[in-house]
């Protein structure tokens, strides 16, 4: 009976210890996996528990929640939604996070250990902290200005502080309301599905996920590039560029989209208050393809991890070309791409004596009872180029919006400098040209630097004649005079 006993007594132990085994298998080194199990929903439960934090704008709240009644108790509402879908992103019980719902979601949804101050203790209780709020940059003047402006037509508007790089105005159109598939319910699996096969994508964000050529609002890195290095010294002297230009290496004279640019020697000032393709496409050759991609680089192009915080898309600009390619990519055409963001960087760090700041959408972290828990402070992303070469093209911007091309976009009482751009795409360029504009926009008088730098394109213009000059100035012009104004 004693040997039978003790190896009861024997057995009954290794099944504890094989249990206490099992136990810490799943809880310690499995813990993690089985979490995130798509078959595990208690996360999913707790996360909708209570009221996720809010994302706000100015003074006020641009996101909220309501209960549900259902399963998970609480889900995302949005006012003003379809204003602000392109900062705010979504938040969806059934389809996840984007934007800065998704950057910030352990903020928002009160996961974040910066929330409290006993975040091992709250981690033992399992305590959930309430959901901090997100105070973005946005002016809501500005915002409401893109948007109107931009109507019903594909498109995006960029507006940045250019001292700091704070987002002023981010849109994207056509939007879209995030909040009519926040929840669980088979109407919001009806409203996803109905986004998701919309031929215009409106769940898209044109301002930074998006890159389209951007015609010759691009010569402005160009010009910025021939004064940078020495290639113009002189933007009121002829700069040589014979007429007609033919591409290096090819027989195919680069053409000008108006007959007073016909004419050799015209000067960096001319070329730029006309936009002559002949004029830039030769300065850019002379520049050379290494400093042209340095100055480029320098504006914010090929910058893999542009993080605002949400991230965009890579804007290009081809570090490998033969000189005819670069005649084209200095008029910003053959595969020179950019997002609006990056566009509106150009812009902004021409208005801040070159200095290019790193874009940010988000001023402050907070917790709910409004104390800080990260203050976001400006920071310097590129010297793109010197102050006398910046005040340089901002002249050559200034006469662009006085005498040229720019015209729609000057504002009574305001000095404002911008670049038109029509870019052509498509097989042969059949395409409907994408009409961009970019500018920045001062008080008149001011020496501090210019408030505002914008970047506007429109990809579906449905005029009978496209240009950045009809079409993407005037919605230019209506930001920055929300913002001079606000």
């Amino acid at each position: 009976m004693a040997v039978t006993g003790r190896r009861a007594g024997t057995f009954c132990l290794l099944l504890i210890v094989a249990l206490c085994a099992q136990a810490t298998r799943v809880q310690v080194f499995r813990a993690e996996e089985l979490n995130h199990n798509s078959a595990n929903q208690r996360l999913v439960i707790e996360r909708y528990a209570q009221p996720r934090g809010g994302i706000r704008v100015g003074a006020g709240t641009v996101t909220g929640s309501e209960a549900t009644g259902g399963r998970f108790d609480f889900k995302r509402t949005y006012t003003d939604g379809p204003l602000f879908a392109a900062v705010t992103g979504y938040s969806s019980q059934t389809y996840g996070n984007s934007q800065l719902e998704g950057t910030e979601d352990a903020l928002l949804s009160g996961t974040d250990p910066r929330l409290s101050g006993w975040a091992v203790w709250d981690a033992v209780a399992r305590r959930r902290n309430p959901g901090g709020d997100v105070h973005t940059t946005i002016d809501r003047a500005a915002q409401e200005a893109a948007v109107r402006g931009l109507g019903g037509r594909k498109g995006a508007v960029a507006a940045i502080e250019p001292a700091t790089g704070r987002i002023l105005a981010l849109a994207s159109t056509p939007s879209y309301d995030p909040g009519s598939f926040a929840g669980a319910s088979a109407d919001d699996q009806v409203a996803w599905n109905r986004l998701q096969t919309d031929s215009d994508q409106p769940m898209l964000n044109r301002a930074l996920r998006q890159t389209y050529p951007p015609g010759s609002a691009f010569k402005v890195v160009t010009a910025a590039a021939a004064l940078e290095n020495g290639v113009v010294t002189d933007i009121e002297a002829p700069t040589g560029a014979p007429y007609p230009y033919v591409l290096p290496g090819t027989g195919t004279p680069l053409p000008n989209d108006t007959p007073a640019c016909d004419e050799p020697g015209q000067s960096l000032d001319t070329a730029m208050t006309l936009s002559c393709n002949s004029v830039l496409g030769y300065l850019g050759v002379r520049v050379g393809l290494e400093r042209m991609v340095a100055t480029a680089e320098a504006f914010g192009f090929n910058e893999p991890r542009l993080d605002t915080p949400v991230r965009a898309a890579r804007s290009v600009f081809d570090t490998r070309m033969d000189e005819a390619q670069l005649a084209l990519s200095s008029i910003g055409q053959y595969d020179t791409a950019a997002t609006p963001l990056v566009m509106a960087m150009v812009a902004a760090g021409v208005a801040n004596d070159g200095t290019v700041m790193r874009p940010q959408l988000v001023d402050r972290l907070t917790r709910s009872d409004g104390t800080t828990v990260r203050l976001m402070r400006p920071a310097v992303y590129r010297q793109a180029v010197g102050p006398g070469t910046a005040g340089q093209v901002r002249r050559l911007m200034t006469d662009a919006v006085e005498n040229g091309t720019g015209r729609a976009a000057r504002i009574p009482g305001a000095v404002v400098g911008g670049k038109t751009g029509t870019a052509e795409h498509g097989v042969d360029n059949s395409g409907t040209p994408y009409a961009w504009f970019i500018a920045w926009a001062a008080p008149a008088g001011s020496a501090a630097v210019p408030p505002v730098a914008v970047a506007v394109v429109i990809a579906d213009g449905g005029a009978a004649e496209v240009t950045g000059g009809g079409l993407a100035a005037p919605v230019a012009r209506a930001v920055m005079q929300a913002v001079l104004t606000g």
